[in-house]
């Protein structure tokens, strides 16, 4: 299963350093951007009279897409509690969904996105750049200067991968590409991702989905120890298969009602749904920062970075890939961007 918040798997590390900058127009200096014409959107606008503070659909939406999860994370939980034997086993239960608390912790949403998202803090230079985009964004959208962090992902995507919490994180090609109203606009986005009640329950809904996630990682070396080694594999994967499917035939004959067989069908129905989650989650991202008055530069930062990846873009174009992906297509995005009203600038914390 994909879903939001899943861990950036890539080689790069603190001590890569970037490639050639192409050139790009108006790269030189800082001027604070004037508030952007937006495209035209829908007829009628939309009501600015929303409260502050309320979790939005984004936010419903996540707890949605943790259920699979959070199931999964229980079972394992529940699994490992009785391989202990139910006598101790109730410590484990018990100390799992304590430690929620340590959430709380500042040093928690450090380590996730150090060891987990493979995240770096900006140098002092980098800093420097990002900066003044940076506290412009947070004063435009009403968001106290210290509620996020900054960091880097070692990426030449356009958008870095959404983390959880108040973790926000922009990719190397953002940072060492874009002039600085450009950059701007892509913080917008990456910020959007945490705004309108996102922050604590993303991290709430990440981090009782470790023990599932793990359990993800574990199915995949299995798969992978199947294409390398046969024989070991199969007679592995063998009675994972068989484990698994007595499991599911024991809710089905046992169970009373449809709940329980079909959350243990979850590993075959959730992928899709969690990827067009995701999409959408992205695309709502990209509507945010539009609200916010960066629509139309962000659309100018998603045509770059086409113009200088024309030769990676249409090689994953199968039916299959379109569906599982967890990331919308720069056409849909421009189109998000081109249908987002022009709204004035909000406080979204």
């Amino acid at each position: 299963m994909t879903g939001p918040g899943e861990p950036y798997d890539q080689s790069g590390g603190e001590g890569s350093r970037p490639g050639p900058v192409p050139p790009y127009p108006g790269a030189r200096g800082y001027n604070q951007p004037q508030p952007q014409p937006q495209l035209p959107g829908p007829a009628g606008g939309h009501s600015q009279s929303r409260p502050r503070n309320l979790p939005e659909a984004s936010a419903w939406t996540a707890l949605l897409s943790a259920v699979p999860w959070f199931f999964w994370s229980l079972v394992l939980v529940i699994w490992i509690a009785g391989a202990i034997g139910f006598k101790w086993g109730w410590i484990v239960i018990a100390l799992w969904i304590l430690s929620g608390a340590m959430i709380l912790l500042p040093s928690t949403e450090e380590l996730l996105a150090k060891y987990l998202f493979r995240l770096r803090r900006p140098t002092l230079v980098e800093q420097q750049r990002l900066g003044p985009a940076w506290q412009h964004l947070l004063g435009r959208a009403g968001v106290p200067d210290r509620r996020f962090s900054l960091w880097i992902q070692e990426s030449d995507e356009v958008s870095a991968t959404p983390t959880p919490g108040h973790t926000v994180a922009v990719t190397r090609w953002s940072l060492y590409t874009l002039p600085p109203q450009h950059l701007e606009a892509a913080l917008a986005h990456e910020l959007s991702h945490h705004l309108g009640g996102r922050a604590w329950l993303s991290l709430v809904n990440f981090w009782y989905s470790i023990p599932a996630r793990c359990g993800l990682i574990v199915v995949r070396a299995v798969a992978r120890l199947m294409r390398r080694v046969p024989a070991l594999g199969c007679i592995i994967g063998g009675f994972m298969i068989m484990a698994y499917a007595g499991i599911v035939l024991a809710a089905f004959t046992f169970g009373h009602g449809y709940i329980w067989p079909i959350l243990f069908l979850t590993p075959f129905i959730a992928p899709p749904f969690l990827a067009w989650l995701n999409r959408w989650h992205v695309k709502e991202a990209d509507r945010k920062a539009a609200m916010l008055g960066y629509g139309a530069t962000l659309v100018q930062v998603l045509y770059g970075w086409q113009m200088q990846h024309q030769q990676d873009l249409g090689r994953e174009s199968s039916r299959r890939a379109q569906v599982m992906s967890s990331t919308p297509s720069l056409v849909e995005r421009v189109h998000t961007l081109e249908q987002a009203g022009g709204i004035p600038p909000a406080a979204w914390g």
